[in-house]
């Protein structure tokens, strides 16, 4: 039995991961065309808030996306790809390889801010990647998952509510990101690191969702110490559109895109 080249990145939250991951699918897109060659992503326990699986999907149509629940068809589907690539959340021991690819060979790649020159990491890699220099002074205790599908969010609300994550008005926050489907039909992704500049939302290549609430993929993760889980979610909640405000905002954006379409 023949494997292609597996590589498996892991490293401390915020370092990098998926950004390293990206730009290594770009020049094999870019070399050979997805269409042309079957690569695989899968980047376990996440659950049902699969953030990184759906910001790869949108930037690379035709990357193999796998799922939590999906473990089995991911290893079926393993030894037909060209190449192969599996995340670590920091959240997860580097034990849980073996525990899904069993002895396939595989090249583990670390992806860690400098200041990080003994972990276990680097016991356990065969390539080291320098990261973003983050703060890692603060270890943190505690995700916040949240799926929002079928949700429109308005776009002023999140960016207030975006601003208080970062700010630590519910809790210490090291780490948060997001999808969100917003009030004029397009789906914007949102990232931060605590110690890194921070970066205006930015629009995924996506079809605007005009007709009733979006049947795709929404959701926010936030990571970091003391956080308030309940008065986040209660917050995410008051940022929601009712039914009767969706349909208002649909109804504007079609006209508007109706008029710049016009001679």
């Amino acid at each position: 039995m023949t494997f292609p080249n597996i590589t498996v990145v892991g490293g401390v939250v915020g370092c990098g991961k998926t950004t390293w991951i990206s730009q290594q699918l770009a020049l094999v897109n870019n070399q050979f065309n997805f269409s042309q060659e079957k690569i695989l992503y899968f980047s376990p326990a996440t659950g049902k808030v699969p953030i990184d699986q759906n910001r790869l999907a949108a930037d690379f149509p035709g990357l193999q996306v796998f799922n939590d629940g999906q473990e089995i068809e991911f290893f079926k589907q393993i030894e037909s790809a060209s190449a192969v690539y599996m995340e670590l959340g920091f959240y997860l021991e580097t034990s849980a390889v073996t525990e899904i690819l069993g002895n396939i060979p595989y090249h583990a790649v670390a992806v860690l801010p400098p200041q990080i020159k003994d972990s276990e990491w680097q016991t356990w890699a065969n390539q080291m990647v320098t990261g973003a220099v983050i703060d890692t002074n603060i270890s943190p205790t505690q995700v916040w998952r949240v799926p929002t599908n079928g949700q429109v969010i308005d776009e002023d609300s999140l960016e207030e509510f975006w601003y208080e994550i970062t700010h630590d008005a519910y809790g210490h926050v090291t780490r948060a990101k997001g999808i969100f489907d917003v009030n004029d039909g397009r789906a914007i992704y949102a990232d931060y690191v605590t110690g890194v500049p921070s970066t205006d939302f930015l629009e995924l290549d996506l079809p605007r969702h005009l007709e009733g609430r979006p049947q795709r993929f929404s959701g926010l993760e936030v990571v970091g110490v003391n956080l308030d889980e309940l008065t986040l979610k209660q917050t995410l909640q008051d940022c929601l559109l009712s039914e009767q405000a969706i349909w208002q905002y649909q109804q504007q954006v079609k006209q508007v895109l109706l008029e710049e379409m016009s001679p």
